[in-house]
């Protein structure tokens, strides 16, 4: 990742980059497998099939625009990107209810910790958010 200057950016930012990235090639793969799904099982409503998986599709994309904007150290991808990953934790805390913990658990880490590296001052700073 290159910066405004000759320094090297935060350990902070990269972390909370990498995770968007990593959160949006999973949303990536459940889009394909969603898409299987649809394709190869009978769906109660192809229109809620449809919505499922352009659904998971937009995620997948807005998690990795996301990521590229705070590379590129536009600093209006902090909120956006705060919003999300606090969504999935109650996301995740649905997914552990309703028995799939191993799925659910790494969703809420995942969004508690990006949105904590986000926060974090050295992030701010490098975004150059001085609030």
């Amino acid at each position: 990742m290159k910066l405004r200057s000759a320094t090297v950016e935060p350990a902070t930012l990269r972390w909370a980059v990498w995770l968007l990235y990593v959160e949006a090639l999973a949303a990536a793969v459940a889009t394909v497998l969603l898409l299987y799904a649809a394709v190869t099982q009978r769906a109660v409503t192809v229109g809620t099939a449809v919505t499922v998986v352009v659904f998971m599709a937009l995620l997948a994309t807005l998690l990795a625009l996301l990521g590229a904007l705070l590379v590129r150290l536009k600093a209006g991808a902090r909120a956006p990107a705060i919003v999300l990953e606090l969504l999935f934790l109650p996301i995740g805390y649905y997914m552990v209810e309703g028995g799939l913990a191993w799925l659910g658990v790494p969703l809420m880490v995942a969004g508690f910790a990006c949105c904590v590296l986000l926060f974090v001052p050295r992030t701010r700073q490098a975004l150059g958010i001085h609030s």
